[in-house]
């Protein structure tokens, strides 16, 4: 199969799709792998490294015009739609819910394209979105300690206070994958740290991994309006998988929190989980409301992408070499992998986009048969 690996044109998107360790074994299969002039240099893989692996450097448009598959690491953006056509199988991820140009784009133009965040493994769970939201998670406090200062316009606070001075109240939404290294991260800096989920058996599980060193609360309005009231810091990791995230911190309760607190949503790729947040980029990354500071970067771990590239592809990998060994019909061979797909000859086929965007779809395995 002829791969292509694009240079990501999203603001600061540092990460790339393929390793140059990737090329390599793709190449000693029999494929040919063609990627962008300078698309790993940001993730501290050079050029030189690629052609040493066994790929082809080549231009945007051929990236994208002569490859079979198109291996990315973030959804497209409108500069890249006219790339695409019939045929084309497109890796990446999309985070389509919030996205409805993007979703219209791949329809009409018939793309396959198959989303890291929607599909699953054996044992139910996203095992490509787990390594990014590990990074998102641990990132995400380090980005809200440095918030806190008073240079961006925080409260003043160090994380862990120090000897006779409280540390600071982490609140985090959400105790899936972002929320627990989120916690992880907040704990070993000295935080006092609370974490709010609906899932009861998962806060006893989080109890009993943090060994009582993190105060559990069931989620609902009444106790995330007072848990937000009392929190310095709010990092937002909730998620529905392909949906969009729901609202769970709303306008009013922002209101209500300390001035110069930090609000990080790490949900915002699926539409956020904080009524008042809105994408940001690296370049211009945070805004305040009601005097509360808003970090709400759409592809947060792009701040390290070396770290990040290796954790992604470490996961994404051995889905790559499935389909460029069988084609769209690797996804036959598992009904995890067959959730990853999207979109297929102008028909949407995930269930969670088309009931936020209000679209008619058509189940994977049916368009698959």
């Amino acid at each position: 199969m002829r791969i292509g690996v694009p240079k990501e044109v999203k603001n600061l998107e540092t990460r790339v799709g393929i390793t140059p360790a990737g090329v390599r074994n793709l190449v000693e299969r029999g494929h040919r792998v063609l990627v962008e002039v300078g698309a790993g240099v940001l993730s501290a893989f050079t050029d030189e490294e690629y052609v040493e692996a066994g790929a082809g450097l080549a231009p945007a448009e051929d990236i994208w015009g002569k490859s079979e598959m198109v291996v990315k690491v973030k959804e497209p953006t409108p500069a890249e739609y006219g790339y695409f056509r019939s045929g084309l199988i497109l890796f990446t991820y999309l985070h389509l819910a919030p996205l409805p140009e993007l979703t219209e784009q791949l329809l009409a133009s018939k793309v396959t394209s198959v989303a890291y965040e929607t599909l699953q493994d054996a044992a139910g769970t996203l095992p490509l979105l787990v390594p990014m939201s590990e990074v998102a998670g641990r990132i995400a406090v380090q980005i809200g300690a440095t918030y806190l200062q008073k240079e961006n316009e925080g409260r003043g606070l160090l994380l862990g206070g120090v000897p006779g001075v409280l540390p600071a109240e982490v609140c985090i939404l959400g105790g899936g994958i972002v929320g627990t290294n989120a916690a992880k991260i907040a704990v070993g800096m000295g935080a006092n740290v609370t974490i709010v989920d609906w899932n009861l058996n998962r806060l006893r599980e989080l109890d009993d991994i943090f060994g009582g060193r993190v105060r559990t609360v069931a989620s609902n309005s009444w106790n995330i309006e007072a848990t937000s009231a009392k929190s310095d810091l709010l990092i937002g990791g909730v998620l529905i998988p392909g949906a969009s995230a729901p609202k769970l911190l709303t306008a009013s309760m922002v209101k209500g929190m300390k001035q110069g607190a930090v609000i990080v949503d790490v949900a915002i790729d699926q539409g956020g989980c904080v009524e008042t947040a809105r994408p940001t980029t690296h370049s211009d990354p945070s805004y305040v409301v009601a005097g509360v500071v808003h970090y709400c970067v759409t592809n947060m771990p792009a701040a390290v992408p070396n770290t990040s590239t290796l954790a992604l592809t470490n996961a994404t990998f051995p889905y790559v070499m499935e389909i460029a060994e069988h084609g769209i019909g690797a996804l036959k061979r598992s009904t995890g992998f067959m959730k990853g797909l999207n979109t297929f000859g102008g028909q949407l086929t995930c269930e969670p986009v088309a009931i936020s965007q209000g679209r008619p779809f058509v189940p994977a395995g049916d368009v698959l048969a």
